[in-house]
This record gives C-alpha cells, structure tokens and sequence, in this order.
C-alpha cells in the first residue's frame, strides 16, 4: 500500500527510537525508480490540490520542518515536493547561523517570527532544532547566546526539549500542524555525495569545506539527532526519519506523508450563504444580458 510507505519511519513517542536501527536505505521490494517517478508527480497533483483548498478554507496552516547531516537532500526534496504548490499559499525559510539581532532574543524567536500564516504551508529548512544539535556538538557556540544562566551538564539540553514541546503543542492548539522530517543519510552516501560536488563544476558553489569537517563529528551528531528526536517526536509534532540514500524514495515518502496529513484536515472550499447565492445568480443573468446587447 503506498499509504504506508512512510508509516514505518515515524518516530515513536515512547523513546526507544535508535538511529543504529533506523534505515538509510528504501526496504528492498520497495518501489522502482520509474514508479516512485509516477508516484511522486501524482502526490505533487494532490498536494497542489490540496494547498489550494488550504488556503481557501483558512482555518489551519501547515509547518514542515527539514533537519539532516549535510548533503542529505533537504533542498532537492523540499523543491520536488514543494512544487506544486501556488506560492502564494507557500513560504520556505532557511535558517542559517544566528544574527546579532536573533542572538538578543531567545532561540525560539526567529523561526516564530516566520510562522506560516492559516491557509499557506510553511517550510523550515533547518530550523530551532539547531539549538539542540549543531549546537550541542558545539557547545562554544553557547558563549554568543548572552544567556543569563546556564544549567550544568545536560540540564540546557533537557530544558531546550521541553521549550520545544511546549512551542509545539501550543502551534498544534493553535491551528498549526507540525511535520517534522529528519533525512537519514548514512556517512558512505554523504561522502559520495562531496565527491560528486567536487567532480561537477556546477555543483562547486555547493561544496563547502567546513561540510566536510562537521562529517567527523559523526557519532556526535547522531548522538545529538537521537536524543532530540526521542524527546520530540509527539502524536501533536511527529517526527519521521526518512531513509535518505536514494533521493526519489525520500521526496516521495515525504510528499506521502504531506498528502495525507492534508487529507486527513477535512479542507473544504467555503460555501457562500443563501443572500450571497441569490447575489451570484443575479450578477450572472446581468453578465448573459451583456454578452448577449454586444452580439
């Protein structure tokens, strides 16, 4: 069942999801190239069907947020399924190393500044999560955050989690929907991947050095992407470790995920009351009469 080519890679909310067990690699009788190829385009159709009605209904917004190991393929993926969808019920953030203004706020602030509004889908390219990963491996990274205390040991850490689960649950009571995607590269993959950026000239403005050294943290990261999943991952804020080794697989279990997040939301388009009825039927015989004086 395509339906359940995702389901396997949502993260448990009881916390025994471990990184060493999960796939980087689609199952083995999945799906070929050319039928996820098939497969991708009709849910891009559907999400674009579905973002429309989403932004006539205007009632609840979308929030899909991408973390993964560089090279991973957020930026491919959010383009292949993103696609379809009318920029106008569309916003895409990415976020990158902190401002100074960002920096005088807490680590929440600049991606709430950026919230997708009700009726449009809101795309985090990256996002708080950073506060709980990057800067987890790089705890000197702490001494530019102006934080007026800071809990010892792993206190900061638990404490971020819990300001994240609480931002989420209240985005989710608030009428955002929260997806979160984590793209599970393995580390032989990723490295294929800088050597095919440094062997194609127009992948160079891609290649970034400092890439390459992040991939020895490896075991830290994942250390990192595991406990922050664990303690995230919500029926109100899922997470999802998608397999990310082969490309096509990812975009369309992450579009099939985002299909059936918007069909199970009961989207209708407005239905206009009776007075505005009688309204449209008398404009219409107005606009006939006129087509039928110029004939």
């Amino acid at each position: 069942m395509w339906t359940a080519l995702a389901s396997p890679f949502l993260v448990p909310y009881d916390g025994s999801f471990r990184v060493a067990a999960s796939r980087t690699r689609p199952p083995r009788r999945g799906p070929d190239g050319k039928r996820l190829e098939k497969r991708l385009a009709k849910l891009v159709a559907a999400i674009d069907d579905l973002g429309r009605m989403l932004w006539a209904d205007d009632r609840v917004a979308v929030l899909c947020i991408f973390q993964a190991m560089d090279a991973a393929g957020k930026d491919g993926t959010i383009r292949a399924v993103m696609t379809g969808i009318d920029p106008t019920g569309l916003e895409v953030h990415s976020f990158k190393q902190p401002s100074a203004e960002e920096l005088d706020h807490d680590f929440l602030w600049r991606t709430a500044c950026r919230l997708p509004p009700r009726g449009r889908v809101g795309v985090f390219n990256r996002s708080y999560y950073e506060e709980v990963l990057v800067v987890r491996v790089h705890p000197e990274l702490l001494k530019h955050q102006k934080l007026p205390w800071r809990p010892p040991g792993s206190r900061l850490w638990q404490e971020r989690f819990a300001s994240i689960r609480d931002h989420e649950r209240h985005l989710a009571r608030s009428g955002t929907v929260v997806l979160k995607f984590w793209l599970n590269v393995s580390r032989q993959e990723q490295r294929q991947r800088f050597l095919a950026r440094l062997e194609n000239p127009g992948k160079h403005w891609k290649f970034s050095e400092r890439d390459v050294h992040e991939s020895e943290l490896w075991d830290d990261y994942m250390h990192a992407y595991e406990e922050a999943l664990n303690a995230t991952s919500r029926p109100w804020a899922p997470w999802y470790a998608i397999p990310a080794d082969d490309k096509d697989f990812a975009r369309v279990a992450v579009a099939e995920v985002l299909a059936e997040t918007l069909r199970a939301l009961d989207l209708r388009y407005p239905e206009p009351e009776a007075a505005q009825r009688a309204r449209f039927a008398e404009i219409r015989r107005l606009l006939q009469d006129r087509d039928r004086d110029r004939s």
